[in-house]
Order: C-alpha cells, then structure tokens, then sequence
C-alpha cells in the first residue's frame, strides 16, 4: 500500500514555515527588546526542529516515495509509525527547547529521535535491497541513512561529558561539528543526490562517472570532517588528508556537473523557468560551498572564518537553505508530488530570493568583520530579510494546502 506522499509533504512545509518564524523572533530579539524567551534557548529549538522537523521528516518522506516509484507492489506505510514518531520527538523538542533549553525533556526527546532515525535506518536498508544494483541512486541514499546514524556519535560523547562533568572545550566543540558534519555533508547530501540521481533515472549503466562520483564523495566524506576541525593543531598528515579531501569533492562535483550538463540538459526544458532558476541556483550555490571549504584549507583563512560568528552562519545556510531546503522544494514540485500553480510559484520566488539576500548580507557583515568595520543596521537588514523568508515560504505552503483546481505548470 503506497504512502500518501502529498500529506506528509504538507506537513513538511507547514514545518518549514515554524521554522522561518523561529528565525525571525530570533531576529527580532537581535534588534529590538524583547525579553520574554531566552534567545539561546530559540537557537536550539529554531536548530533542532530545521534538522528532525523540517530536513529529516522530508527527507524520509522523499526517500520513501523513491522506493514507491522503483519498486512494484512497494508498501510505503510501513514507514507511518516511523514518521510519525519522528514528528512527535520533533514537536516535543521545538517546545521544550524554548522552555528549558537543555533539559530533562528536551534531552529525552532529542535521544529518542536518534533512535528513531536508527529505526528509519534498519528498515530503509533492508527495503533497498529490492532495488535493481544499477540505479546509482541506491548507492546514495544507503550511504545517507548510515551517514545519520554516524552522526548521532558525535552527540552521545557530547551527552558522556556532560554526564561524567568532565568537559574538555575542545572535544566539546568537535563533537558538535562531529554531529554537524554528518548530518548536513553526510545524512542530507547524500540523500539529495540519491533523489536527484532517481530523478533523472540514472544508471550506472550509462557512464562510468556516475558510480566513480559516488565512491569519491564517500571516501572523502569522513576525512572532510577535518574541515570543520581545521582550528585544532592537526598533525600534517591528518592536514594532508583533509586537503586532499577537500579537492577530491571539488574535481568530483565539477566532473559530474559537466557531464550531466552535456548527457541531461535536455531533461529539464520542460520545466517552468522558475524550476529551472532554482535547480541553478542550487548547483551554484553547492559550488561556492566546495570551493570555500578548499579555501578554508589554507590555515590563514581558516582562523579568519572560525573566529567571526557571521561567516559561520552564512555557511550553514548556504549549506541547509541554498542548497539542502531549495532542492528538496524543486524535487516536492518538479514531481508534481504537490502541484505547483502560479501562487506557489510566487512563493518559491521570494524565498528564494530571502535565501540569497540572506547570503549576501552574512557574508558582507563577515568579510566587514574582518577589517573590524562595522555595518551600520544590519541586524535590522537581516530582520527584514527573515521576514521575507517567512512571507515566501508561507505563501508557499498556504497555497500548497489550500484545494485548488489549477492544471499543473511544468
């Protein structure tokens, strides 16, 4: 029995957009008085939910209907009770990260997520075995899921100092970037391109690169969480890896977008430009990402970007809304799992452009902090921008709810 994809996608926007207003009262706080809630405590419900709420219950979800759209007779409500107890653990996080912080509840909660994406993990692996070894995608998505179970290490060391009082900073700060690392380079990415890889039904069949691109982004997933550890004194080899690390997933990145531009160009003239705009915007944005982590190689520049708070920021959402939360809503409306109308279209467009004026505003405040110049207004320019990521998305999902009876636009 198939999976009712399009509710559950609903959901998933509905999450978005809490999200967004999360973001937003943190703005707020920023720039104006408002004492009522703890902006540290925002911080973690705003992070975690984006992560199990927004990211992770999509992700299940799009990984789901894969299976549905490649396997024959696939019963995709296997996955209910999962998804089901993921949201509830997501739920409970987002309120009680805003209540107490790191609490009894909201550590509960948190660790019983971990176990339910260890479930997702078990059954999505055992399910992928049914499916035919020459779709590259299989590949991807099973290194997804393993990749999130990976990450969860990172917090049960954070959760063993915490219980046995004995923190040492930098194993603190390296357990989060451990988790960070795994969730958004490891669990999301793959994931991506397992989906992006299903969408344009590749084969490994078809060309030699596309099972190379995989097994070069997997080797150098876990030496690539060095990038994040570059502040650390590393020893050389441990550096000379990581680099290397860094350059294989750019000559891999910009190897496989060259072949894929030449051999599926054609796949996506059928698409709506703003389609079209989104999936460029996306590789572009993904790009930038690679080349800044080679640059962050080059220890001078890595001190720079590790010591100003903005630039940390603007990665992090390079990486999870330019390039993670904008493909999965080209993926949810290029399928016609929701379908797309004009208003939607709108929707997406503002987002998107928050997204970029997002981007743009962080770097500038980073590279001005570097110089020790301040900007003058900025958390108000950044406000204002979290209201137009709140507005975008919003009008995005209320007009993917509500009932309509426009024909889809390609």
């Amino acid at each position: 029995m198939a999976m009712n994809i399009k509710y559950w996608l609903k959901i998933s926007l509905l999450n978005l957009c809490i999200v967004a207003a999360l973001g937003v009262l943190m703005r707020y706080k920023i720039g104006f008085e408002f004492p009522y809630l703890d902006q540290k405590y925002l911080q973690h419900s705003h992070s975690h939910f984006a992560f199990s709420g927004w990211l992770s219950h999509t992700l299940m979800v799009l990984t789901v209907y894969f299976l549905q759209t490649k396997i024959t007779n696939f019963n995709g409500n296997k996955y209910k009770s999962i998804i089901i107890a993921n949201l509830v653990c997501s739920y409970g996080m987002l309120v009680s990260f805003i209540i107490e912080g790191y609490g009894l509840v909201s550590i509960i909660l948190s660790t019983a997520s971990i176990f339910v994406s260890y479930a997702f993990a078990y059954r999505y692996i055992k399910d992928l075995k049914s499916l035919d070894d020459d779709w590259i995608a299989k590949k991807w998505l099973k290194a997804a899921v393993f990749f999130n179970v990976i990450s969860s290490l990172g917090t049960f060391y954070l959760a063993y100092m915490m219980a046995s009082k004995n923190i040492v900073l930098d194993l603190y700060h390296s357990s989060i970037y451990f988790y960070l690392h795994f969730q958004y380079n490891g669990w999301f990415f793959f994931a991506c391109m397992g989906l992006a890889f299903g969408f344009l039904n590749l084969r490994k069949s078809e060309h030699s690169f596309y099972e190379t691109s995989f097994k070069l982004f997997a080797a150098a997933c876990v030496p690539a969480y060095f990038l994040s550890t570059l502040w650390l004194d590393l020893p050389l080899w441990l550096y000379a890896i990581t680099v290397i690390a860094a350059i294989v997933q750019v000559f891999t990145w910009f190897k496989l977008l060259s072949i894929l531009l030449k051999t599926r160009r054609n796949s996506f003239e059928n698409y709506a430009p703003l389609l079209r705009y989104i999936l460029w915007f996306v590789s572009l944005a993904l790009s930038i990402k690679l080349l800044l982590q080679l640059g962050s190689t080059i220890p001078a520049i890595s001190q720079l970007a590790f010591g100003f708070r903005p630039i940390v920021i603007a990665y992090l959402h390079l990486v999870l809304l330019a390039i993670i939360s904008l493909f999965v809503l080209f993926y949810i409306y290029a399928n016609h799992l929701i379908i797309i109308n004009q208003n939607i279209k709108h929707g997406i467009f503002l987002f998107s452009i928050g997204v970029l004026l997002n981007e743009i505003v962080l770097a500038i405040q980073g590279l001005a902090a570097f110089c020790y110049i301040p900007i003058p207004y900025v958390n108000y320019i950044l406000f204002g921008i979290a209201i137009i990521l709140l507005i975008g998305i919003g009008y995005t999902t209320y007009f993917s709810i509500k009932k309509v009876k426009n024909k889809p636009l390609l």
